[in-house]
């Protein structure tokens, strides 16, 4: 397989394919909650100043009121979509009153369920439609669960790319079917090493007590206010976060054997009934408790690390737009807000991440058997826990269903190592050497735990004499500040001005156009296909 790789290496090394593998687009989507500089979820509504986020395209809300969602467009570069996260940061900042924006993935002190306040979207169906389905979740999952906060990495090879690779695997198939093939390969080899991210660039090893609300747990005490593990990278990821409980003893879970097969079992998984969940009730009056009593109520609730994505047409169900067009590009999840950057990720991190895409694209891919999606799933959650443990071992099934148990080190260490050859590819797509050298960082991390955000954090913690919570708030500080004394161009400010207001005017056209209930407008989005 590696000769392989090397192979495609070779092939992929001239001007042409260099010009193409250039032209990828990178998209950054961050979650971040509004506190209180004291500490504790803001209870004000979204900011009227930062539009609808019903229709704003840069600035809108996840679960809660207070989880701002910041999303890039496009970009052509790693240097454009870092700027353009610190420009609708910066933007976002100088809209908040009294409050920061949360510097980590795990949520700051909660007081409880009901301190945790339903994103709220308008008086149109598609915004009653939103809210009941973040009801659901709090219903089904709580809504602590719900207000851990990520970055999610898209990307995109360019359609030149995808007409010379073609080309070269002498493919015959149709264009689009080719493209839907490849990302699904590429989404399979995300999963198979997927560990590797919460490894190298996991940053919840501890948590504020209150996110568990008194619940048992079998982490450890860090101090009188904080949980932790002291050899995780990223309880996000782990048992205590997000997870479908339900999918397993109902026989659903995706299937990445194609795009049909993973169409087809998202399908199945929205129109199953769960027990379980028909228990908890549909409807209170005419309220909405939950979209459904199903396994999922809508596609978006199934929980991966990694999703094949198409870009939706209006109120398209996810599945139909896969089927329609194809896929579009790859949606990486396992990302947790990088505290010690006021971006919540950095450019090191992202070039290691677009090598990581391109290994995924041209390492072979198989199938996933049932065995190895277990091993899949038991080593997402080790690493979670355990990653930075001296010594730790991971299974890895190999293609002829051979199971091994090899070190995390030793996998690491082939994986980047394999990943040098990208590398240089790409530094040379982009006449820089940034690919090359993040790789030589994160193999320097595989052989130093210490060296990594999840160990750095506790070692913070540490130096500082401060539980979770305190290190938390005070790098929080720290970004404000940075923002504070961070200017934003004129033009930039007047380009999202004019975007804000025409999210609003956006979002009362599609609340004037409603022409049926709410009951009749659910009914036939689940009837679409």
């Amino acid at each position: 397989m590696y000769q392989l790789l090397q192979q495609r290496i070779t092939q992929l090394s001239t001007p042409e394919f260099e010009r193409a593998l250039s032209a990828s687009k990178i998209g950054l989507e961050k979650e971040s909650l509004r506190v209180l500089p004291e500490g504790g979820i803001s209870q004000m509504p979204h900011p009227a100043s930062l539009g609808s986020p019903l229709t704003n395209p840069l600035i809108t809300t996840d679960f809660s009121e207070a989880l701002m969602e910041l999303v890039t467009p496009p970009c052509d570069s790693i240097a454009e979509v870092i700027q353009s996260l610190d420009d609708i940061q910066n933007y976002v900042y100088r809209n908040l009153d009294n409050e920061i924006l949360w510097a980590t993935s795990m949520p700051c002190v909660v007081a409880g369920e009901t301190s945790i306040p339903l994103a709220r979207y308008g008086s149109s169906n598609a915004a009653i439609m939103k809210t009941a389905y973040r009801r659901g979740l709090g219903l089904r999952y709580g809504r602590a669960m719900q207000v851990i906060a990520g970055v999610h990495f898209n990307y995109s090879f360019s359609e030149e790319f995808w007409q010379l690779y073609k080309a070269l695997l002498a493919n015959e198939d149709d264009f689009q079917d080719f493209v839907s093939e490849q990302y699904m390969g590429l989404v399979r080899n995300l999963l198979r090493y997927g560990w590797l991210v919460p490894y190298l660039f996991g940053a919840s090893p501890a948590v504020c007590k209150s996110f568990l609300n008194g619940q048992r747990t079998i982490l450890k005490e860090f101090n009188s206010g904080t949980y932790y593990e002291p050899y995780a990278t990223s309880l996000r990821l782990g048992d205590i976060g997000y997870q479908n409980n339900k999918e397993d003893t109902a026989g659903i879970k995706a299937c990445y054997d194609s795009l049909t097969a993973y169409v087809e079992s998202m399908r199945c998984a929205i129109s199953t009934p769960c027990p379980d969940y028909e228990k908890l009730g549909v409807k209170d009056g005419d309220k909405y408790l939950q979209l459904n009593g199903n396994i999922l109520q809508i596609e978006n609730e199934y929980y991966s690390s990694v999703r094949p994505k198409q870009i939706l047409d209006g109120n398209e169900k996810p599945s139909s737009a896969l089927e329609k067009r194809g896929v579009q590009y790859v949606e990486l999840r396992s990302l947790d807000v990088n505290a010690f950057d006021p971006h919540g990720i950095n450019s090191e991190q992202l070039h290691f991440l677009e090598v990581f895409m391109l290994f995924c694209l041209l390492q072979p891919s198989a199938k996933l058997s049932q065995s190895e999606i277990v091993a899949i799933d038991e080593n997402l959650v080790l690493v979670a826990h355990r990653g930075r443990e001296p010594g730790l071992d991971l299974r890895r099934v190999k293609p002829d269903e051979v199971e091994e148990k090899i070190s995390l080190q030793d996998w690491a260490n082939e994986l980047c190592n394999k990943m040098k050859g990208i590398a240089g590819l790409l530094d040379s797509a982009n006449f820089c050497e940034n690919y090359f050298s993040s790789v030589k960082s994160q193999i320097a991390s595989v052989f130093d735990p210490e060296l990594t955000p999840s160990a750095r954090m506790l070692a913070s913690m540490v130096e500082h004499n401060e539980g979770f919570f305190h290190h938390a708030q005070r790098m929080s500080e720290h970004h404000y500040q940075y923002y504070k004394t961070h200017d934003l161009p004129a033009e930039k400010i007047a380009e999202f001005d004019e975007l804000t207001k025409q999210s609003v005017k956006k979002q009362k056209q599609i609340e004037e156009s409603d022409n049926m209930n709410f009951d009749d407008y659910l009914s036939n989005y689940f009837k679409e296909e």
